[in-house]
């Protein structure tokens, strides 16, 4: 019996390690779904009730393991809704195949009901992507997606008509995977020199670490102490540069803290290691600036770069160490940062408190705790805005956790996905979503997918009632806040309602016990914690427009009759 391209798609994907496949059921799906089903113990369907969490969640998978991940989408809405989840795939670099599924082959180009016309929607957030027409393109078309996916770490899209899925294959074949090149990429011996020049000639040097780190770490160290230089890393760099480095002095950026930010000022040297930090406003001005990087279109598009290296952070720090003297710090700048760093982090510290009774809650109160009770290899998600914030001052990486986020596409929703993900992937490891309100309830459909699939997320959320992070945002710019409050239920109750545990923390001296509760069940829970609304979330370095604005919005919120929130941000902020 011929085999149908449905079952060629698969057998290949089983052929390659893809273990899951996450996605909704749909008609132009069916073939795929129905050849999935009788793969039992080969591949599994992992239904989700969204396909942007289908897209976050494959995504997740593949941040953690490295390998190839698949998620799909009907025809129409089904695949258009995967889009948000596929830019943020391929803005982080993940291999990830999305089979987009497409109406009737005839029917293409007649304004058939739910046509789109993928192949041009899906161009700009993948690396490849390509209609499949014709049975005789499979595997072959699948096979230059895959290898693309792994070899190039982006996102792939095969669009695939229904009915195509459905004919017979005329090559049958499975695309057996071969040893996909593994290249050792390092600058020229010219450059290393050059290099080690600029870097031994230099009185204060300081590191700026981000993703490209990620196995690099004794490395970084090695070469860090060689220069005496502070390591500053950048948030997708800090499961990778912040544990067991005694010249860590943290983050810089809207997320970071002062010691990060003065660190890479007082330099006269920066060196930027497997990053592409965008934030142009918080570069040193007047120091030299050496950049390696895998990706050479990524050089110098932030900032002016003096000496730009294309290669492998490892194996460019390792081509780089027997050209280095060994420098001490007699300018005191590591000293310096990392004395600065000691002192910012103990302000930070001592703004995670909760008093018994005193309320409402302090959110970094919250993943202090978080922090102190979850397991030495939990694996975090965390929504954009305050849980992000929250999640890169306050948790502490060790080598062994890992940390996922939204971090170069910045959606909202991302955790709730990502922790399944994670978890799917992760079976037997502690998953913990810091999710905000806004963020859960933007994709609280597939909490469900928590219960259905028997997945032992630990959801913590933080409850202000509001979109926080963009009410700063607004004060900031000396407007208002608009549109962002939230009116929101009691959240441990929706949990018990669809057969979680939910916990609800109104009181600091509630959370502790809550958390253990949490993280000790034996299957999903959610607590739902009611955070204070008037954080400030001061960035290292506030320029002008910034203070002007905030004067502003104090003027206007008194005018529009709002000015007991300014007693509440003073009180909250001042008097701790």
């Amino acid at each position: 019996m011929a085999k149908k391209v449905a079952d060629v798609l698969v057998d290949s994907l089983v052929a390659n390690g893809v273990k899951r496949v996450y996605g909704v059921v749909g008609d132009s799906l069916n073939g795929i779904a129905n050849s999935i089903r009788t793969k039992t113990g080969q591949i599994e369907w992992v239904g989700v009730r969204h396909e942007e969490v289908a897209a976050f969640a494959a995504g997740a998978e593949a941040h953690l393991t490295g390998e190839l991940c698949v998620c799909a989408g009907s025809c129409g809405p089904g695949n258009t809704h995967l889009i948000n989840g596929l830019y943020e795939c391929n803005r982080s670099r993940l291999p990830v195949l999305a089979i987009a599924a497409h109406i009737p082959s005839q029917e293409i180009g007649s304004s058939y009901f739910q046509e789109t016309h993928p192949e041009i929607i899906f161009k700009e957030c993948s690396q490849y992507c390509e209609l499949i027409s014709h049975s005789q393109q499979m595997p072959r078309i699948l096979e230059i997606a895959m290898h693309t996916a792994v070899s190039e770490r982006a996102v792939s899209v095969i669009v695939l008509p229904g009915d195509i899925a459905l004919q017979d294959s005329t090559s049958p074949r499975v695309f057996i995977p071969f040893d996909r090149p593994r290249p050792m990429i390092c600058p020229s011996a010219e450059e290393i020199q050059k290099t080690a020049d600029l870097l031994n000639s230099a009185s204060k040097v300081t590191i700026l670490g981000g993703a490209g780190c990620e196995g690099a770490h004794a490395e970084l160290i090695d070469v860090a102490g060689l220069l005496q230089a502070p390591i500053v890393h950048a948030m997708r760099g800090k499961e990778f540069v912040e544990y067991d480095n005694p010249y860590d002095v943290g983050m810089t950026g809207l997320l970071g803290f002062s010691s990060g930010y003065y660190a890479m000022m007082d330099c006269d040297v920066l060196l930027m290691l497997g990053t592409d930090f965008p934030y142009q406003q918080f570069f040193p001005s007047k120091a030299k600036i050496i950049q390696v990087d895998l990706r050479g279109s990524q050089i110098g598009r932030r900032t002016k770069i003096d000496v730009g290296l294309v290669g492998d952070v490892k194996q460019t720090l390792n081509a780089l160490r027997p050209f280095l003297t060994q420098k001490d710090d007699n300018k005191g700048h590591l000293k310096t940062s990392t004395d600065h760093y000691k002192k910012t982090r103990a302000d930070l510290d001592s703004q995670a408190v909760g008093s018994p009774g005193k309320t409402p809650i302090h959110p970094q109160y919250v993943i202090k705790v978080v922090n102190e009770l979850a397991s030495e290899d939990a694996i975090f998600t965390c929504d954009v805005g305050t849980p992000t914030l929250w999640a890169a001052r306050y948790l502490k990486m060790n080598g062994k956790r890992r940390l996922i986020g939204s971090f170069s596409h910045g959606s909202m929703a991302g955790a709730l996905p990502q922790a399944i993900g994670a978890q799917e992937a992760f079976p037997n490891r502690q998953v913990i979503s810091l999710s905000g309100d806004g963020g859960f309830t933007m994709l609280m459909g597939d909490f469900l997918s928590l219960r259905q699939h028997n997945l032992p997320v630990k959801v913590v959320v933080f409850s202000n009632s509001a979109l926080d992070f963009v009410e700063l945002e607004m004060k900031a710019a000396g407007f208002v806040e608009f549109g962002t409050e939230l009116l929101n239920p009691n959240f441990a109750k929706i949990a018990e309602a669809v057969g979680i545990l939910g916990l609800r923390v109104e009181k600091p001296e509630e959370l502790e016990p809550a958390l253990k509760q949490a993280f000790q069940h034996n299957g999903p829970a959610l607590v739902d914690v009611l955070v204070n609304r008037q954080e400030l979330l001061i960035p290292p370095t506030i320029n002008f427009d910034e203070l002007r604005g905030f004067s502003l919005y104090m003027v206007r919120a008194v005018l529009n009759g709002k000015g007991d929130e300014i007693i509440d941000l003073a009180r909250t902020n001042l008097f701790r």
